[in-house]
């Protein structure tokens, strides 16, 4: 078992005083004096703790009076919150129950209304919450607790200067000279690069990077004037402005505002070249000129453009190492000291390569020269859990330090499930729901292997095969146990019938998880006691039904009965609870549904689709199956799925096996009928029968929607018009063996109002048997589109969209006749290397063209990777490709050249490739000659070349083929801009003899043309 410490208390005390005042509180205690009055006093009361609170989170770490009252505080807020809700829920019954009764009834409700002993039980609670919390604050000064602290003496960071040791800090040349070269004149003038966001978690050495550049003489000799400036958490544009201002001399009256501040700061650097360092930045404040933001938010470099993001990683574990030893052996050799230096290494490896770690350990060991104390912070818990008393930071604990209040509660929450446990993304957001911990915030405490005591609030039971009684005989203690959670469930487990019993006497449960008990096959109706109860999981568990008083849970928010393949019903008022967000009934019996959130449609004895339009407060995710079952489209529509604004997530399935429907036109209209609202977010449609989809199907008022999958609509003969979804960032089809061609109409089926699936990021085609070909002429369609994935379309011949310039991942499975251009994807080409590439060319047997592009990390072709039926190679700014491996393609016809490095290749060899027709060659510096041939081998006359460029090649010398080489058909010869060239063959008119066109461009070396050259023009 695990249970989670206690959270801080003041985003719960925020909420408490939030609750006070709110409309169910207020209206269920109008009239009843005592109980306003003792409220209206609870209010300043809870205020009064909430000022001292800071102060008591922070002193509680050493002063064990000072933990003892916080305990005290913990019990006192829990019981009040627990007091609000009931008093809450109350209302929310009184309100409900009243809409189903009668007149007559609701006259004997009144009257007996004020002998409800609930009255009663309210106020003698109410004072005894008060007296407690009475009693605490006047405990305040004896403790020494001061109101409003803004300590946080434990964790308050120093702003840090532009002053560094240099001597101690290890492993960062590369990527201080990497920024160096950002930053370098010249590099800024081509680049226009106005910032450069060092990113990185807490502890990596970000500000420590900076530091370094800033101190660089360099800096100084770029830059006058510099400035540095520590934001930290909190950005304030005037104290920014003001430091800058200081930092680079210069005086700041005390009365200007922040619009003069900046003016006068706008003043002093303009015209001027200025570096500003901002240190533990989350904004980025609009200046021109360089500057270098650190910060841990990837937010801060995402609003940039056209800015090179600078990641700072990890230390190497040698740099660690060194970082680590210089301090903690006390300046001396490790190798000095055997013993220490094997547990030195392995407490190494556990920082991570995080500085901010290795340097806390070594301070902290430094003063530790002995082997057990090693050990013992080698085997720490503080590896997984913070542990503020011995002040040790490491990185994550920072992190966590930093983070927003509410998010704190949320991440200690977590601390209940045992570790690897794997949870899902929703179950995990219910549970949060289920403790209000995605409206109140709370900070951390420590999980550990406890017994289970009277404090206890929050228990994780990892299941074994039986869980005996004498498991849980300590539980009655728990008191205010507000979480039960199976976790870690198999099949056939068996639990003792005591726990239910126990349970049911937890008044403050908020979360119960039974999952996996095979022996529950029914609730007792006392669990419509557990007033408070949010979050029901009763999975995989054998309950045939379901008691009615369930539906007075009336806080309920997700019920969850995933695999009770006995289920056979559910209670007939569920529609009362309103607070349901989600209902899991997958895997079960189920053929007639209560008011609930998913529909399984039944026959004519099962549940009708008209029934959905009584859930008016229907919100969340709906699923919505054996859409077959809907005998008159006219029931679809009064399901009224239009009006359901608060819908966020449908699915609407037919049964998968059955044949075509004969009625069509009914198939289409119940689809039509069914018609969301447009803040629906998530659509899934499966196995729809019609042969095309209504016109809401990709409707451009659908703004909201971001993720689409049609499945299994495989008598469809077209994709609906999905272009137009202004908000859609997935979208998935399949199943589509009706559809032959996708043509323009799937990315509008009129005039674009903006260009076509311009958010999408993802899209995946799969089993559309019979499409054959794929017209997309537009070039701004699928913009921002990363993944592209087609799969087992055998008929698709062509084509793919030819421009995808944010496209990562390209994959094209079991299309054998697929013959196509792949798409230009420059996001591809920034991560190809030689293996990647190798792996994508040996699928294409009947390549014709290929072009690299700005791949960087491309360095050859390898000799098997590349078809003989290469006719074109384009190879544009691929600086370390090694040239010589060209020479095994001797089958191209076309070859054009951009900003290579040649390597040892001096000579471009013409000879070699006898079928050339056109050669370009741009930017290749280490060019010096056109030759006959690779020397030692054999050229061959050139009767197809009919065009040879050379430009910008500033070494190249001279032509080196006055050997007998005839290039009988060259009709047009372009030199521009080689600086070195002297002079032409003097044997020109016989090495070119048909040669029309001669362009010489700023060659400024060349003197003449030879004389016997004669060209038509």
């Amino acid at each position: 078992m695990a249970m989670v410490g206690e959270a801080f208390l003041s985003a719960s005390i925020e909420v408490l005083l939030d609750r006070i005042v709110s409309g169910d509180v207020l209206r269920l205690i109008k009239g009843k004096k005592l109980e306003a009055v003792l409220l209206k006093k609870l209010k300043p009361t809870l205020m009064s703790v909430k000022a001292v609170l800071d102060d008591a989170e922070n002193k509680q770490i050493t002063n064990p009076n000072v933990k003892s009252w916080t305990d005290e505080l913990k019990d006192a807020v829990y019981d009040a919150e627990d007091l609000l809700d009931e008093i809450s829920t109350e209302a929310l019954r009184n309100k409900i129950e009243s809409k189903y009764q009668t007149t007559a009834m609701k006259q004997v409700r009144s009257f007996f209304s004020s002998f409800n002993p609930f009255n009663d039980g309210m106020q003698s609670k109410l004072e005894d919450i008060l007296g407690r919390l009475d009693n605490l604050l006047n405990q305040k000064q004896i403790l020494g607790l001061k109101e409003n602290f803004k300590g946080e003496n434990a964790f308050q960071r120093t702003p840090a200067t532009c002053l560094v040791d240099e001597s101690d800090v290890c492993g960062r040349d590369d990527e201080k000279e990497e920024i160096m070269k950002l930053l370098d004149p010249q590099n800024l003038s081509e680049n226009q690069i106005d910032v450069i966001p060092i990113v990185g978690m807490g502890g990596l050495g970000k500000t420590t990077l900076a530091q370094l550049i800033y101190n660089d003489p360099r800096v100084d000799k770029w830059f006058h004037p510099k400035a540095w400036v520590c934001v930290s958490e909190e950005f304030d544009a005037f104290k920014v402005a003001k430091t800058i201002l200081e930092e680079i001399k210069c005086r700041c009256d005390g009365n200007q505002n922040l619009n003069q501040l900046q003016l006068k700061l706008k003043e002093q650097l303009s015209g001027k070249k200025y570096l500003i360092i901002l240190d533990d930045s989350l904004q980025v404040p609009s200046l021109l000129g360089p500057r270098i933001v650190t910060t841990r938010d990837k937010n801060v470099a995402a609003i940039m453009r056209n800015v090179p993001t600078y990641h700072l990683d990890v230390l190497s574990a040698d740099d660690c190492w060194k970082l680590f030893a210089k301090h903690a052996f006390d300046g001396s050799s490790p190798t000095k000291h055997p013993d220490l230096m094997e547990i030195g290494e392995a407490i190494v490896k556990r920082c991570g390569g995080l500085p901010l770690s290795a340097k806390t350990l070594r301070g902290l060991l430094r003063c530790k020269p002995d082997a057990d104390k090693w050990n013992k912070i080698l085997h720490s818990n503080f590896w997984d859990i913070s542990n503020y008393a011995s002040n040790i930071l490491p990185a994550l604990t920072l992190s966590y330090h930093y983070l927003p209040s509410h998010l704190k509660r949320c991440f200690a929450y977590c601390s209940i499930f045992p570790k690897d446990y794997e949870f899902k993304k929703k179950e995990l957001i219910q549970l949060w729901m289920a403790e209000g911990l995605l409206k109140l915030s709370k900070d951390n405490g420590d999980p550990e292997e406890l017994v289970i005591t009277e404090k206890t609030r929050h228990l994780s039971n990892v299941q074994e095969l039986y869980d005996v009684r004498q498991k849980f005989q300590s539980l009655p203690k728990a008191k205010g146990l507000r979480t039960f959670i199976n976790v870690k469930s198999s099949f056939c487990l068996y639990v003792s019938n005591v726990l239910m019993h126990d349970l049911l006497m937890k008044s403050s449960l908020r979360v119960l998880s039974l999952v996996g008990y095979k022996n529950i096959n029914e609730l007792p109706e006392d669990i419509g006691s557990l007033k408070h109860l949010r979050n029901l999981n009763l999975s995989q568990t054998s309950i045939r039904r379901l008691p009615n008083s369930v539906c007075t849970l009336y806080n309920l928010q997700a019920l969850t009965l995933q695999g009770c393949s006995d289920l056979v019903e559910l209670p007939r008022d569920m529609g009362r609870l309103i607070n349901m967000l989600y209902l899991d009934i997958g895997e079960t019996k189920l053929t007639r549904m209560p008011e609930g959130m998913d529909f399984v449609l039944g026959d004519e004895t099962g549940s009708s689709i008209n029934e959905l339009g009584k859930l008016k407060h229907l919100r969340g995710r709906l699923a919505i199956s054996r859409l077959k079952n809907v005998v008159n489209a006219r029931d679809a529509k009064d399901a009224n799925l239009k009006d359901k604004v608060n819908l966020k997530e449908l699915k609407l399935t037919w049964d998968e096996y059955d044949d075509i429907d004969d009625d069509l036109i009914h198939v289409r209209e119940v689809l039509e009928q069914l018609e969301p609202n447009t803040n629906l977010k998530h659509l899934v449609i499966g196995s729809y029968k019609g042969t095309r989809f209504p016109e809401w199907v990709g409707h451009f008022s659908f703004s909201n929607m971001v993720s689409l999958e049609l499945q299994d609509c495989k008598f469809c003969i077209s994709f609906p018009p999905l272009g137009q979804l202004s908000s859609l960032k997935s979208l998935s089809i399949s199943g589509f063996s009706g559809v032959v061609m996708v043509g323009e109409e799937f990315c509008s089926n009129r005039e674009a109002l903006t260009k076509p699936f311009g958010s999408l990021e993802i899209l995946v085609f799969k089993k559309i048997t019979g499409w054959e070909e794929w017209l997309c002429r537009s070039d701004e369609a699928f913009s921002l589109l990363q993944e592209l994935r087609i799969k087992d379309c055998p008929k698709l011949i062509k084509s793919l969209p030819k421009h995808l310039p944010s496209l990562k991942k390209l994959a094209i499975e079991d299309c054998e006749e697929l013959e196509c251009f792949l798409p230009r994807a420059p996001s591809i080409c920034s991560n190809m290397n030689d293996s990647i590439l190798e792996q994508m060319l040996q699928h294409c047997t009947h390549l014709d063209k290929l072009t690299i592009l700005n791949c960087s990390d491309i360095r050859s072709l390898s000799e098997d990777s590349v078809s003989i039926t290469l006719r074109d190679l384009c190879i544009h700014r691929c600086e370390d490709f090694d040239f010589s491996k060209i020479f095994l393609y001797t089958s191209l016809e076309s070859m054009k050249m951009d900003k290579m490095k040649c390597g040892q290749l001096e000579s471009f060899p013409l000879g070699s490739f006898p079928m050339l027709k056109h050669v370009e060659i741009w930017r290749c510096e280490e060019l010096k000659f056109i030759s006959a041939a690779l020397e030692g081998s054999h050229h061959q006359h050139l009767t197809c070349l009919d065009s040879l460029d050379i430009m910008s090649c500033q070494n190249f010398i001279s032509f080196q083929i006055e050997d007998g080489l005839s290039v009988t058909n060259l009709t047009r010869l372009t030199l521009w801009s080689c600086e070195s060239l002297k002079s032409l063959p003097e044997q020109m008119h016989s090495v070119f003899p048909s040669l029309e066109v001669l362009n010489i461009i700023d060659c400024p070396k060349i003197e003449r043309v030879p004389k016997r050259v004669c060209l038509p023009n």
